[in-house]
């Protein structure tokens, strides 16, 4: 068996790991590089194979980073099956329409600005084939996915059918078992599973996204995230918060809610201003099955994202109508890293009044505008204005989707204690620093840990 790194590799986003073995060509992920806009069209563009030598795609789940690549992989010549859990392909039938969508108009205004033509990686009949290639398959099933390769995903309690993969392959008798871990969730998190542990593996691939941080606790997120809200609106601001539009939206809107039902926030209006939220909120309803009941409001609430205080824009027109709003609000927009979307309307209205605060809730990656709020920047640029930041910007890891450097650990260790031939431990997802300092870590507990580059191969 050979591993090739090829996405996510010293990097956080292009998710994407080619594994050969018997003559046979799998995809573990086919994520979108995101970031500086010509570096990553660039990247973005290139596969390093054919799309027709490829035999099977195992897919973790639906984030852009991780899957926005599988349309033009089709469009290349993909005609095999893509594999992954229901959850994740009802999410990605309206991420991937969305990332379409994105492109093309997109394109259609480099082309305006530009003199030579940019044109989309794909358009929506692209996704709308991609979708129709995906296979929804149940937790802990293993399902072949070639010929003496099976995977069986199990629940990273990431996002909504997230997954961590076990990718079994036997050749010449011998089989080796390799773990990915996707992006491994954290425990507490609302509405989804915590993550579940994989056993007996030979080779771990493990994300480092936060592999030099620790989080606050989920509890202590939402006890923060209502000192915001009574804070921004005494000082009769908007507290804006961008967000991903799947699964960090939902979670938002969850936490207000229990905030509200204990009388811990003001009663303001929260508006959800993003179409693809409002259509991932309606995937997540679809599916209460991979909901945690462990949890009160999930066994005790019928309708947890929808309550008297939250609205769910519809168009431009209602999009545009808050920014003649007044009195204090709760704004939760996408996209977020602040890279596109409806989030840029209300940052160049907003991130120059004091009275308002930007809620910074995920990761920010290397080059976005995110990361330029989160710097704190006098000055950031929206649709190409210079905006001075004078709005508070407040920062909470508590509610990030991705495991902290000690969470990954206790993954790690959990994975380890069933698996007396563990060989290796590869990283991915991470920037260089943080990739380094999990390194450390874990080898300081006994592992052999490296982090590869773009194009590295390991056999094993």
């Amino acid at each position: 068996m050979e591993i090739e790194f090829y996405g996510a590799a010293r990097e956080v986003t292009g998710s994407c790991h080619i594994v050969r073995t018997n003559g046979r060509t799998i995809l573990l992920d086919c994520g979108l590089f995101q970031g500086h806009r010509k570096e990553s069209t660039e990247k973005n563009l290139r596969f390093p194979f054919r799309a027709e030598e490829i035999d099977a795609v195992v897919l973790s789940h639906a984030h852009i980073d991780h899957a926005g690549r599988l349309p033009l992989l089709v469009r290349e010549g993909y005609n095999g099956t893509i594999w992954c859990t229901a959850a994740t392909r009802d999410l990605a039938d309206i991420m991937l329409a969305d990332s379409a969508h994105i492109q093309e108009k997109d394109a259609e205004y480099l082309s305006r600005h530009q003199r030579e033509a940019v044109p989309p990686l794909y358009d929506g009949e692209d996704a709308i084939r991609t979708v129709e290639r995906m296979v929804g398959v149940p937790y802990h099933q293993a399902v072949e996915v070639a010929p003496s390769v099976t995977a069986t995903f199990v629940d990273a309690g990431h996002i909504l059918g997230s997954a961590s993969v076990m990718l079994e392959v036997t050749e010449n008798g011998k089989t080796t078992r390799l773990a990915f871990s996707a992006d491994v969730g954290r425990s507490g998190l609302a509405i989804v599973r915590d993550p579940q542990p994989l056993e007996r593996a030979d080779v771990v691939i493990l994300e480092s996204t936060y592999g030099n941080r620790d989080h606050e606790s989920v509890a202590g997120a939402r006890e923060t995230l209502g000192r915001v809200v009574r804070e921004t609106a005494a000082r009769g601001g908007r507290l804006l918060i961008p967000a991903f539009a799947v699964g960090r939206t939902q979670e938002l809107v969850y936490s207000l809610h229990e905030l509200l039902l204990a009388e811990k926030i003001p009663r303001i209006p929260i508006f959800i201003d993003s179409p693809l939220a409002t259509r991932a909120t309606a995937v997540f309803e679809a599916h209460p099955e991979v909901f945690d009941r462990t949890e009160d409001l999930v066994r005790t609430t019928e309708k947890l994202f929808q309550f008297d205080l939250v609205s769910y824009t519809q168009d431009v027109a209602e999009s545009k109508r808050l920014n003649t709003l007044h009195g204090p609000m709760i704004i939760i927009a996408a996209a977020g890293m602040m890279e596109s979307g409806r989030i840029l309307h209300h940052l160049k209205n907003g991130a120059d009044d004091p009275r308002n605060t930007i809620l910074i809730v995920g990761f920010m990656a290397e080059h976005t505008l995110g990361r330029r709020v989160v710097e704190r920047r006098p000055i950031i640029k929206v649709f190409g204005e210079e905006v001075p930041l004078r709005a508070r910007v407040e920062i909470l890891n508590g509610y990030s989707a991705h495991a902290d450097r000690n969470e990954l650990l206790e993954w790690l260790d959990r994975l380890e204690s069933t698996s007396p031939e563990l060989q290796h431990v590869f990283l991915v997802h991470g920037e260089t620093e943080a990739q380094d300092a999990l390194a450390g870590q874990l080898e300081s507990h006994g592992y052999t840990v490296s982090c590869p580059t773009p194009g590295t191969r390991v056999h094993f």
